[in-house]
């Protein structure tokens, strides 16, 4: 069974519990753009662990992990938090990216018992200390962590631009581009979203190639900003060659893909001026 389109399923109503107290220090709000689908039934974990890339035993241990799904040649399709819920595993995803994942997902899924819906579950991410129930971020500590079942506002909103790009993590549609990017290129081995031991699973192979390459090519990077630059600007040496496109913007820093054997010295978007100063790919 799967289900997208109307109204959404409802969750359980384990997760939709007695409202958490906050802590005065936290700061936090009900994520916008986020949508959460649910993957159910006794096959849920073998199912799963053949379709994503990073190992399902660490949502069980962890309650939480950061995960990819990928084409055949090993192509980025979408990027989840897998969460553990009651009896399922939650999917909190972009939701430009939902209902594809959706689809894709349905088609792998043949004669497993697993079900997997669109439910209404709203998702709050905060920084400080956490309520009861959230679940660090795996991708990095500043990216704070997140609370399922529940929306709360509290505090002076988050830059999460601006933490993301510090932190060197990638988003989908910004950076990532679905049916395009390597995710190995966008610093998915240190954001803890690939298991290299688990086992197959789709794009299983080409990634493996790749990891054990000596050294990437082309790679994600945090860069210095001087001047006016706009996401998705080409980046262009002195010399007028391609080295990479501009990612999220935050102040005078932001992130980037770029060739890095082109990234050595300055680069240009436009009028603005950019240095690496440091890899996260």
């Amino acid at each position: 069974m799967t289900q997208f389109q109307g109204a959404a399923a409802d969750a359980s109503t384990d997760a939709k519990a007695e409202t958490p107290v906050l802590d005065p220090a936290a700061h936090c709000a009900p994520l916008a753009g986020r949508v959460v689908l649910q993957v159910t039934g006794p096959e849920r974990l073998a199912f799963l662990q053949g379709v994503v890339t990073n190992d399902v035993k660490r949502v069980e241990r962890d309650g939480i992990a950061y995960a990819a799904m990928l084409s055949p040649q090993g192509k980025f399709l979408a990027d989840f938090l897998m969460v553990a819920g009651p009896e399922t595993i939650w999917l909190d995803t972009d939701a430009a990216l939902a209902e594809d994942l959706l689809k894709r997902l349905s088609l792998y899924k043949l004669r497993s018992k697993v079900e997997i819906v669109l439910v209404d579950l709203p998702v709050t991410a905060g920084v400080g200390p956490g309520p009861e129930g959230a679940l660090a971020d795996p991708r990095h500590a500043d990216m704070g962590w997140r609370l399922y079942g529940h929306a709360l506002t509290q505090g002076e909103p988050v830059d999460w631009d601006a933490r993301r790009v510090a932190a060197g993590v990638p988003v989908a549609g910004r950076e990532l581009q679905p049916g395009d990017s390597f995710i190995l290129e966008f610093g998915f081995e240190r954001l803890g979203g690939v298991d290299f031991r688990k086992g197959c699973y789709v794009g299983q192979e080409v990634t493996a190639r790749m990891h054990h390459k000596t050294e990437l090519r082309k790679g994600l990077a945090i860069v210095s900003v001087e001047g006016p630059a706009e996401e998705g600007a080409e980046l262009v040496t002195p010399e007028g060659r391609a080295a990479g496109v501009l990612g999220t913007v935050a102040g005078e820093r932001a992130l980037a893909w770029l060739r890095f054997d082109r990234a050595e010295g300055e680069l240009q978007a436009g009028a603005a001026r950019l240095r690496v100063l440091s890899r996260a790919g």
